[in-house]
């Protein structure tokens, strides 16, 4: 493996020393925990971003996918349909509340759901659908929300990856009647790990915070009163809180997201421009209609590359890669028969390569030469 100079991580968390001088501010603070002012400050900033009646900011998103599902009543016997390429957190957030997720195939320009095959699956029992941005881009709300209307659906933007992206002009996080963000590492904006649930309904989003919190409410809006108050329970509830020192950190990410997003976009179509003519894979596609925050830069190989073969050369020359995402209907814990035949090509072709913020200009062209040499290397002939 080559020496850390010359490695080229597959992320790398844009975070230096304003968010340092924010966690420096919560910790004189005195509140460190969830729910304590700095948390409250991020909601009303993604609230006031997202323009939405509540914003409930979480430790991951799946949380937010987890109390968007218990706030919008789904329970067993339901069945939600939801986009099958992507990480598996959809399908488990149905399985968290005993419902049942059914798969819904994809685009194969753009890995985003298939709109015609989220129609093809409604049934007597489908309640809902949750669509992804898959790895930063928007799928295609327009019809997903005419279905979601006709049909009497709840409809849910995992917008895990894709906080800066837009579609229509819209931002992503507001393309539906309940959004969940992820702040994780590799995300645009993050805290290392974090997430929130965004909602057009305030009552959703309350719901979500007090279930967010054991169902007690926040303990620091409690130690605010005169006296001894004692919560009760009254709601089955889980410890999904974020603490204030990661939403400090968010306070900024939030505020430098057009600048990072601006980097990220600028090594995306760098690398359009040096791989523009590779005829062993194909670049990511961006429908006109949309922006892409590119969480990550996903290519699909022809059929005649060995990836896992190109995968361990590239990793040994200190080129970070990654399979991509998931077909989500092929991992063992959801065998159930369904087929999703675009998803599974998707899931057995692409290939990451390095994106996040940092990235040099040499970075990138190395990364792009080191690629078409192995592309070569580990194609089958023809």
């Amino acid at each position: 493996m080559n020496t850390t100079d010359t490695t080229i991580p597959l992320v790398h968390a844009s975070l230096g020393e304003q968010e340092l001088a924010a966690v420096a501010e919560v910790f004189a603070s005195g509140w460190p925990a969830g729910q304590g002012p700095r948390g409250k400050a991020l909601e009303s900033l993604l609230a006031a971003r997202y323009h939405a009646g509540g914003a409930v900011a979480v430790s991951n998103c799946g949380a937010a996918l987890h109390l968007a599902m218990l706030a919008l009543g789904v329970k067993p016997g339901d069945e939600v349909i939801v986009a099958d390429y992507t990480f598996p957190a959809p399908a488990h957030a149905v399985r968290y509340v005993g419902a049942t997720p059914v798969f819904a195939d994809v685009r194969a320009d753009t890995g985003t759901v298939d709109p015609q095959a989220v129609l093809d699956l409604i049934g007597p029992r489908t309640v809902g659908v949750i669509a992804v941005d898959t790895v930063g881009l928007p799928a295609d709300y327009a019809p997903l929300r005419e279905t979601a209307a006709r049909h009497g659906l709840f409809l849910v933007e995992d917008a895990a990856c894709a906080v800066g992206a837009t579609y229509r002009g819209q931002e992503a996080g507001a393309l539906a009647e309940v959004a969940c963000l992820s702040f994780h590492g590799r995300k645009g904006a993050s805290s290392g790990e974090g997430g929130a649930l965004i909602a057009t309904d305030p009552a959703i989003a309350a719901d979500a915070r007090l279930r967010s919190s054991f169902g007690i409410g926040s303990i620091f809006d409690q130690a605010q009163i005169v006296g001894l108050p004692i919560p009760e329970f009254t709601e089955i509830g889980y410890n999904f809180k974020l603490s204030d020192i990661a939403a400090a950190i968010l306070q900024v990410q939030i505020g430098r997201i057009d600048e990072l997003l601006k980097r990220r976009s600028a090594v995306a179509q760098r690398y359009a421009e040096l791989l523009a003519d590779e005829d062993l894979l194909t670049l990511p596609h961006v429908p006109e209609d949309r922006t892409h925050a590119w969480q990550s830069y996903m290519v699909t190989l022809d059929e005649s590359v060995d990836r896992a073969a190109l995968a361990t050369d590239l990793r040994a020359q200190g080129i970070g890669c990654g399979h991509g995402t998931w077909a989500t209907h092929l991992q063992p814990v959801f065998a159930g028969g369904q087929t999703c035949p675009v998803s599974a090509d998707l899931f057995r072709r692409n290939l990451a390569i390095p994106m996040h913020a940092e990235l040099g200009a040499d970075q990138v062209e190395r990364v792009a030469d080191v690629l078409r040499t192995a592309l070569r290397t580990h194609a089958r002939p023809a």
